[in-house]
């Protein structure tokens, strides 16, 4: 799937791979000098680290809502 230039690369089937991917994508940032590649892997690691929110949001007991 492309969107703005990107290509889809991952498919994900619960939040402690999306918590892995998020922590594997800022460290590839940290090395990058700044740029447009770097903040795509930044923007990427917190899309990543909020689908883990939403996925254990909707995995729990309760459903309560985001604070």
């Amino acid at each position: 799937m492309k969107q703005h230039g990107l290509e889809q690369s991952f498919l994900f089937d619960d939040q402690s791979n999306l918590v892995e991917v998020a922590i594997n994508l800022r460290k590839q940032a940290e090395g990058m000098p700044l740029g447009i590649r770097r903040e795509e892997l930044l923007r990427k690691a917190q899309q990543a680290e909020t689908a883990a929110r939403i996925a254990n949001w909707l995995a729990s007991p309760g459903l309560q809502p985001p604070e």
